[in-house]
This record gives structure tokens, C-alpha cells and sequence, in this order.
């Protein structure tokens, strides 16, 4: 596996570090004072030994003892804030990461979400950024910090003996070559570490949103058994990590004990033979111990460096998946949006769904859609949507090529209702505004009260605070369905398009939003997919499909006054019969 290039780490650091130089530069001050401090404490401890062992006065013996106590307390308040501004800044970035990853994705077209579970991108979002945490708190002060600190003990280990500076320079240059050699070996393991997580969470996702439906068929020890040969691959990977990860730990300490033997058989043979005194000898040893801080501190850097490499690949991997749909320049009409279709043509992969589609729609007008299951209904509508492109032909709204035209201009302008109406664990506000909080409260009550939710929304113990449970949970279908109403009367679109918006809703609950979408309606073109002909009953005008062709459009009354067409063969039979 080609490994990442440095420079992608250089331009990954530049882009979420610059911003926050500040913190940066106050982390490096604070690490290259403490490095001095970390050289300056043997060298107070050596002054005492001597000054003790010449028999001197208690007044010096204090002194000394007061600098090193004082040292030693600077040196812990300065690691405290070392570590207080580090986590800020790591996090900081990395959310400000997670927060492009999770932008890119959301622009990202219908095929990629449909080949990408929610637990997948969560995991790469998420898991793999938090690993980058660390690299983008620490790496570089670290490193260079470590490095100067490991210079600056080899110089005074030098100065007062040569042969000490020369031993552990060896130490120092074969623990790093260990160190380096480690990496290279280590970094597809934890890419592949990584993906195992990735597909855990994905089939822990998926299988927990469908637990009912597992349940009911008896499927409980088959997803138990595929969750044991997921845990067990994970295991694998990340035993393999651990351990190449543990024999870089074995082999610092391995090359410290030999450090520190060869420290103390140099300094024990200039003390016998008056060369050094015992502080001094001392001194070398602390020095010698000195050298393990840096360099395992360096090794976990590397080790921070090996998931920063995968989590750099993988993150790469997203932002370079470019969407099919490609955002145009241009912006939609005010009012009510005519809509056309152009010998319109979509398939999806070799599946032709749509074929030579050509119709109009005036502004203000609502068009009925019907046709059996699999017809191509809800596919015209997302097109409509732009959440896919033609395959041929032209989609026109407000006489705009879709294509043509800014996606979030289309996302603003249209409305879209489907059966399945998402709320989210969040306040009645938010999740009519979608977060959005410039929409006035008075505008919010307004719609609420618009459609018919006024008594539901008097009820309400917090008003427009109160939070709604997960999924919706304590809601009924029919006010979870009139809150999506009251979201798409939010927005205000020129286009309003209900996809089977009341097709899980009984026949009694239904009539209750009848009121609602001939509010939703007023102004505004629509189009209506339905399997009910009440639904429909407001419909301007009929389009039947089947397998993906029109086989009639024209004004409800013209079709259902026509003995032979098959609208008024519908009205005759009864929709659900027939499109069954």
C-alpha cells in the first residue's frame, strides 16, 4: 500500500491550523519552556549532591532544594496547560473537519448514500477523525519539541563526558530507526483497522434501525452470528496493531536499559578514578532516563502518525467522491412553478424507468400522478427534486433546466412531503425550521395554526420548546404528517409535491388533512402521487403512467367524462383495485 504523502500532511495541518495560529503559538511556548525546565532540573540535583557531600552549610542546601521544588511546580502547572490548550486545539480542528466531511457528504448525489450506510459514514466521519485528534493538537511541537530536548541531553551529556554523548547518541539513532521501520510496517494494519470498525458500525446501525422486523422472522441468531464474524475480523485487525504497536514499546525500553547500564558502567569508572564526582554521575543517569520521555513520546507520535495516515486516506477517499449532480448558475422564478418534461428518459444502470416523457403543467395548476407500483411516480418527482439527473431529455421547472439551475435555489423552491415523514430528536421548533433560526416564532404558529394544528399545539407543555421523542415517537401519523405540511408552508416554495403523503394514514385520519394540503396547495403548483381517489379529487389534471410511459394526461373532468379512458375506468372500478 502506497503510503501517504508528506505533503498531504503538511497541507492537512496548514488548512485546520491556521486559524488557530494563536493557540499554536502559545502551545510551542509553553513546550520549549518546559523542555528547558526538563534540562535545567538534573543540573540543580547535581548542585545539591556535590554541595552535600562537601560537607557545606544547610543555607545552600536550601536554596537549592527551594529552586528544584520551585522548578518542579512550574514545570506541572505548565504541563496542565499544556494539556488544557492541546485538547482545544486538536478538537477544534478536528470539528471543524468533521463539519466539511459531513458538508461533503450531504452534497453528495442519491447514489453514493445508497451505496454508503449511515453507520459506515458515521464511523468515517467521526471514528477516523477522532484518531487525527492528537496529530493536529501535538504532532509537530512534539516531534520538534522531543527532537530539541533529545539534542539538548546529548550536548550536556557530551560536556562532561564524550563517551557518555557518544553512547547515547547510538541509543537515540537505533531507537528512532526501530521506531521508523515499525511504522512502515503498521500503517496498512491500521487501515484495514479502521475499515473493520467502519463495517461494524454500519451492521450495527442497520440491524438495530430494523430490530421489529428481525424479531418477528426469527432472525435473531443468523444477526448474531454475522456480529460474531464482524468482531471477530476487528479483533484480528486490531490484535495486529497492538502488537506491532507493543514490540515498538519493547524495543524503547530494551534500548533504555541498555542506555542506562552503559551510563552507569561510564559513570561508576570516572567516579572511581576521580574523573567525576558522584553528582555528576548522577547527573548522567538522569540524563540517560531522560531520554525515554522524548522518545516515547516520539513513538507515539509515529503511532499517532500511523492512524493519522489511514484516517488521512480514508477522509481523502470522501472528499475526492464527486457527486453526478453538478451545480448550476441559474435561479428559479418567484410564484408558482411551471413544470415540463422533455422526451425525458432515466434508467437506473441498465433498468429503464422513465422513457420519452414529454408534458407541461402551467403555474398554479395540480396535477394527479397515478399508476402501478414500480410505474416510475416517485422517480419523476425526484427529478423534479434534482435528486438525480436525466439519463436523456430535459426536466424544466419554472423554465429552468434543472440542470441549469442552483441546487439550493431547487431545494428552497420546491417542497417535497413523501409517507415517510422524518422528525428529529429536537424541539417542535427546530424541527419546523430545520435548525434554522431565522423563521420567526409567530410565522411557525401561524402555519401550525394554518393547517389545523391549533388545539394540538395549545397542548403543547413548552409551546414551540417542547421535544419531540426519537423518530416521532408519541406523535400521530396525522400530526407528524401536518408537521411536514407545516415545514414545506415554511419554506414557501412554487412547487409543492406530495409522494403517497397520506397513504399510511386511515381513511378517517386522512379527511382530517384534506383542509391541510388544500391550504399547502393554494398559490402554489402541485403534483399529487396518490392511490386514493379522494386524494386526487382536486387534481386539475390526470397523468397515468405505466412502466415508465404516459399513458394519459389531460384535465380530470375531460378524462373522467370520456367513457373509454382509463381515469374514468378507475372511477368506475376503484383505484385500489385496479393499481394494485
Amino acid at each position: 500500500m502506497t503510503p501517504t504523502p508528506l505533503r498531504r500532511y503538511a497541507a492537512l495541518l496548514a488548512t485546520y491550523l491556521r486559524p488557530l495560529w494563536r493557540q499554536v503559538a502559545l502551545l510551542a511556548l509553553l513546550l520549549f519552556g518546559n523542555i528547558g525546565l526538563q534540562l535545567y532540573s538534573p543540573q540543580v540535583l547535581r548542585r545539591f549532591l556535590d554541595t552535600a557531600l562537601a560537607g557545606s552549610a544547610l543555607r545552600p542546601l536550601g536554596v537549592l532544594a527551594g529552586i528544584f521544588l520551585a522548578v518542579a511546580v512550574v514545570q506541572q502547572i505548565v504541563t496542565v496547560i499544556v494539556a488544557f490548550v492541546a485538547a482545544r486545539t486538536g478538537w477544534t480542528a478536528t470539528n471543524a473537519l468533521r463539519g466539511d466531511l459531513m458538508l461533503h457528504c450531504l452534497r453528495l448525489d442519491m447514489p453514493f448514500h445508497h451505496t454508503h450506510t449511515p453507520g459506515e459514514l458515521i464511523e468515517r466521519i467521526d471514528g477516523d477523525v477522532t484518531s487525527l485528534t492528537n496529530f493536529f493538537s501535538q504532532f509537530i511541537l512534539l516531534i520538534v519539541g522531543n527532537g530539541c530536548l533529545l539534542i539538548g541531553v546529548l550536548v550536556l551529556a557530551a560536556q562532561e563526558n564524550w563517551r557518555v554523548g557518544v553512547v547515547f547518541g547510538i541509543f537515540v539513532l537505533a531507537a528512532l530507526f526501530s521506531f521508523l521501520r515499525v511504522r512502515e510496517l503498521v500503517v496498512p494494519h491500521w487501515v484495514t483497522a479502521r475499515k473493520s470498525a467502519a463495517q461494524l458500525f454500519s451492521f450495527l446501525e442497520e440491524r438495530l434501525g430494523g430490530i421489529e422486523d428481525i424479531r418477528s422472522s426469527g432472525a435473531v441468531a443468523y444477526m448474531m452470528g454475522r456480529l460474531h464474524l464482524l468482531l471477530r475480523g476487528y479483533l484480528v485487525a486490531t490484535r495486529r496493531v497492538t502488537i506491532f504497536s507493543q514490540a515498538m514499546l519493547s524495543t524503547s525500553r530494551l534500548l533504555l536499559g541498555v542506555s542506562n547500564v552503559a551510563a552507569l558502567g561510564i559513570g561508576t569508572y570516572l567516579f572511581v578514578h576521580d574523573v567525576a564526582s558522584l553528582g555528576t554521575v548522577y547527573l548522567l543517569y538522569a540524563y540517560s532516563n531522560m531520554l525515554v520521555a522524548p522518545l516515547n513520546q516520539i513513538s507515539q507520535q509515529i503511532e499517532d502518525v500511523q492512524k493519522a495516515g489511514a484516517a488521512i486516506r480514508r477522509a481523502d477517499e470522501l472528499l475526492h467522491t464527486q457527486s453526478a449532480l453538478v451545480d448550476g448558475t441559474r435561479t428559479l422564478p418567484a410564484g408558482a412553478l411551471a413544470v415540463e418534461c422533455r422526451e425525458l428518459r432515466f434508467s437506473y444502470g441498465e433498468r429503464t424507468v422513465l422513457d420519452d416523457l414529454t408534458w407541461q403543467l402551467a403555474p398554479g395548476k395540480v396535477l394527479g400522478l397515478l399508476g402501478r407500483t414500480g410505474s416510475g411516480k416517485s422517480t419523476l418527482t425526484r427529478l423534479l427534486f434534482r435528486m438525480y439527473d436525466p439519463t436523456g431529455g430535459a426536466v424544466l421547472v419554472g423554465g429552468v433546466d434543472t440542470r441549469d439551475t442552483r441546487l439550493d435555489d431547487i431545494r428552497e423552491r420546491v417542497g417535497l412531503v413523501t409517507q415517510d415523514v422524518q422528525l428529529f430528536h429536537a424541539s417542535i421548533r427546530d424541527n419546523l425550521s430545520f435548525f434554522d433560526p431565522t423563521v420567526p416564532d409567530a410565522q411557525m404558529i401561524a402555519a401550525l395554526h394554518d393547517l389545523g394544528l391549533g388545539s394540538w399545539y395549545a397542548a403543547l407543555p413548552a409551546g414551540l420548546d417542547t421535544l419531540v421523542s426519537p423518530g416521532g415517537t408519541g406523535l400521530s401519523a396525522g400530526e407528524a404528517q401536518l408537521l411536514a405540511f407545516a415545514r414545506v408552508m415554511l419554506k414557501n416554495p412554487g412547487l409543492v409535491i406530495l409522494d403517497e403523503a397520506s397513504s399510511r394514514l386511515d381513511p378517517a385520519t386522512e379527511q382530517l388533512i384534506e383542509r391541510a394540503i388544500e391550504r399547502l396547495l393554494h398559490g402554489r403548483t402541485g403534483i399529487i402521487i396518490a392511490h386514493r381517489l379522494a386524494t386526487v379529487a382536486r387534481a386539475d389534471e390526470i397523468m397515468i403512467l405505466e412502466d415508465g410511459r404516459i399513458v394519459e394526461h389531460d384535465t380530470r373532468t375531460r378524462l373522467a367524462d370520456a367513457p373509454d379512458s382509463h381515469f374514468a375506468h378507475l372511477l368506475r372500478t376503484g383505484l385500489a383495485e385496479v393499481l394494485a
